[in-house]
């Protein structure tokens, strides 16, 4: 088998950030994936955020566990640090790698069934400890690379492509990461990189555990009639909380109309997309008004997408335990065997 490699060479009017790097310098290898997929334009939008807030490739470490989405990691920030976990286990190894080096930018990518079903459990324990990180979610409902079972996010009536109905509660993550104290929550779509990429950009910016759920329709499992996650359902169902423009497959569709308005906007199928952009007065810090919106509008059959909660005073875990001020990689021996005088000390103010 042979691998088609990108090509090393920049054309000299490729613009620069304040690093001096280009947009193609945050690349990665050329994707596998099946054309089209929505987990492409996901890695486009993580490096247009990277190139744009001018970092430093090697500052950022790229963490992923199993499935289509974990393997996005090997197509954007290539020379970036990277590991690809096992199924379900990259919250801990992220965990463990960010209490070593507090440093980095902690960067972890995963799927709805890796992160919704078999890492459940690490994902819930990530997220309340405040970790770090920005965790993106690349959500499309199903096992893509095992041919399409339902995934814990696939919502209860959908029907599989071989016309199976799903007669299980979804998981919202969403919801769930709002629950557990997630200090940055969002969703987005992989199609419209007007809005992901500055909610990707603020989650780096954030401290602490910053959470984008992005759905990302499956092209080859689950973008078809009877799916709430295809393209189709998607944009007939995205009120924006905050902004939305909608970017089609085949050329750009904008729009421009005032905070309340509802317009019809036509797309190149023939289809109609409802938009309705809500008034200024949404409060992204208001944790508890952010989960009853959600559920009021997932009630009415609707995908809410933007910054749905930030809260501007948040801490990490390292704040949390109040750990060294210098990386615990960069600790000497003595630094971490002070002697049994300081341990019997320590020892003494337990008892």
């Amino acid at each position: 088998m042979t691998y088609i490699t990108k090509p090393k060479l920049h054309h000299p009017t490729l613009g620069c950030n304040a690093l001096g790097f280009t947009r193609r310098d945050y690349e990665g290898k050329i994707s596998t994936l099946c054309a089209g997929c929505g987990h492409d334009s996901i890695s486009a939008a993580i490096i247009q955020a990277c190139w744009e807030l001018d970092i430093e490739p090697h500052r950022v470490a790229k963490l992923s566990g199993i499935g289509c989405s974990s393997k996005t990691p090997d197509y954007f920030l290539g020379q970036s640090h990277g590991f690809n976990t096992v199924h379900g286990r990259m919250p801990s190894v992220l965990t463990g790698a960010n209490l070593a080096n507090k440093e980095l930018l902690y960067l972890g990518v995963s799927g709805d069934g890796d992160s919704a079903s078999i890492g459940i459990g690490q994902f819930v324990h990530a997220i309340r400890r405040g970790v770090n990180m920005v965790y993106i979610v690349e959500n499309n409902g199903v096992y893509g690379l095992t041919k399409g079972q339902f995934s814990a996010t696939a919502d209860l009536g959908s029907k599989s492509k071989k016309g199976v109905v799903n007669a299980d509660s979804p998981l919202d993550m969403v919801g769930l990461a709002l629950q557990l104290g997630a200090t940055f929550v969002a969703r987005s779509f992989s199609g419209d990189k007007a809005q992901l990429v500055p909610l990707i950009k603020a989650a780096i910016a954030h401290r602490g555990a910053a959470f984008i759920d992005v759905i990302s329709p499956c092209v080859a499992f689950n973008n078809h009639a009877g799916s709430t996650k295809s393209y189709e359902y998607v944009r007939e169902h995205n009120e924006a909380v905050n902004r939305l423009d909608f970017i089609d497959i085949r050329e750009e569709i904008t729009v421009d109309f005032a905070a309340g308005e509802l317009i019809d906007v036509t797309q190149h199928d023939g289809s109609v997309l409802r938009l309705r952009k809500l008034n200024a007065n949404f409060n992204p810090h208001d944790r508890i008004s952010a989960m009853n919106y959600v559920h009021e509008r997932q009630a009415k059959g609707e995908v809410v997408t933007g910054l749905l909660y930030v809260d501007p005073e948040s801490h990490d875990l390292h704040e949390h335990l109040a750990t060294t001020a210098t990386p615990f990689n960069r600790l000497a021996a003595k630094d971490l065997s002070p002697g049994s005088a300081t341990l019997a000390k320590i020892n003494a103010s337990l008892r």
